[in-house]
């Protein structure tokens, strides 16, 4: 299992080839990216934290981009429906997907310091939760997994501070 989130990258590489992987999902599903779908898009990009409708909406009304929560909403329904965001349901926040246009279950590891949130693979129907499933004869169709804890950066401060 891999965590998206927390390794060291090009951040600006990584919001331009998000974007652009969600750009070619919705040409190839004939799906419509406007410009504020996208403008959302970016924004969860362009943080590797949870954040909340009401903060995504600040930032498009200090844009222009809309005021009223529908317009924040509409945009993350959309990106949620089509698997290129997800609902951190324990912030009741929202973030990019990792991997866009990727069959995949996530599972989130949220820094409890610095709400920085990364994207791991969480296949449900293996483990321990897909044993004891199967046991019961129960079909898993979808799961919520999230932990929380401290981030590498936010671990290697602590050190550095004691």
């Amino acid at each position: 299992m891999t965590a998206l989130g927390f390794e060291k990258h090009n951040h600006a590489s990584c919001i331009s080839e998000g974007v652009t992987a969600v750009d070619g999902v919705c040409t190839q599903l004939g799906l419509q990216l406007t410009p504020v779908r996208r403008r959302v898009l970016e924004i969860l990009l362009s943080e590797h934290r949870a954040m909340g409708a009401y903060e995504i909406l600040d930032v498009l009304r200090d844009e222009g981009l809309g005021s009223q929560p529908p317009v924040a909403y509409r945009a993350l329904d959309f990106l949620v429906k089509h698997s290129f965001a997800h609902k951190v349901e324990r912030l009741n926040a929202f973030v990019s997907c990792a991997r866009p246009g990727q069959v995949h279950t996530p599972g989130f590891l949220i820094c409890r310091l610095c709400s920085a949130v990364a994207e791991a693979d969480a296949e449900p129907t293996k483990g321990r939760l897909g044993k004891a499933a199967e046991a019961a004869g129960f079909e898993i169709e979808q799961a919520v997994v999230e932990a929380e804890g401290i981030c590498p950066r936010c671990k290697s401060a602590q050190v550095a501070q004691a």
